[in-house]
């Protein structure tokens, strides 16, 4: 293990770092820190008691065939925000999916890999103006750029706290991210959660191309006002 010393650490500042397997050359985590922070993974892996994320469990992998972590700097001599920003901006480049990161970067919602025609839909997106009744649901934290239809759906329908009888007048469910709408539902039918409590989920499908398009990447930032913890509206 290449334990830094006083001296070059104080040199470091913040810093970027990748842990890589030597097998196949790839990344499979990417980091940020500190002092000796690149190494901390590798002694963690060392600990019998120490919980067997995906990260833990390739370096363990790597070590017991007989072989070392691939541990690079990336970049350094950074503040931390500039180091929030550097391992954002790679994490992103290299994809979460490839990665053993549990979490993704800061900033990554907001200001996080999106298309041209993303980034157009995030700034130029007009208000939405409804016409029937509809239910919003944001779903902030669960969304990405790149889910399929069936992961939006998936993460729109379930498990929310509703009104049932508000449920119940309302056909129309749109799925929003950041102020945005993402996708537009028909709903069938409300049911109970099968996993929680006090809560319910819909079956429906896309909404017909009439109905879709009227909503569908316009904005809906006027009726979620800033500070709102609701991720819930009825229109």
């Amino acid at each position: 293990m290449h334990k830094l010393s006083q001296s070059t650490i104080e040199k470091l500042g913040y810093y970027v770092y990748s842990l890589s397997d030597p097998r196949t050359g790839s990344i499979f985590y990417i980091g940020k820190g500190c002092g000796n922070r690149i190494n901390q993974h590798l002694i963690g892996a060392l600990k019998e008691k120490t919980k067997e994320t995906e990260k833990i469990k390739k370096i363990r992998d790597i070590q017991s065939a007989g072989l070392e972590v691939g541990l690079v700097i990336l970049r350094h001599g950074l503040t931390e925000e500039e180091a929030f920003q550097v391992e954002s901006t790679l994490i992103d480049f290299v994809g979460i999916k490839n990665l053993s990161n549990i979490v993704l970067g800061q900033h990554t919602f907001d200001k996080g890999k999106m298309t041209l025609k993303n980034i157009q839909i995030e700034y130029e997106a007009p208000e939405a103006v409804f016409t029937e009744r509809v239910m919003l649901i944001r779903i902030n934290k669960l969304y990405r750029y790149d889910m399929s239809e069936k992961e939006l759906y998936e993460a729109t329908r379930k498990d929310w706290v509703v009104s049932s009888w508000r449920a119940r007048i309302t056909p129309i469910v749109c799925s929003v991210y950041g102020g945005i709408i993402r996708e537009v539902y028909k709903v069938h039918r409300w049911t109970p959660s099968s996993k929680v409590l006090g809560r319910w989920m819909f079956t429906g499908e896309i909404a017909t191309e009439d109905i879709r398009k009227k909503y569908i990447d316009k904005s809906v930032k006027h009726i979620f006002k800033q500070g709102s913890q609701n991720p819930i509206k009825y229109v």
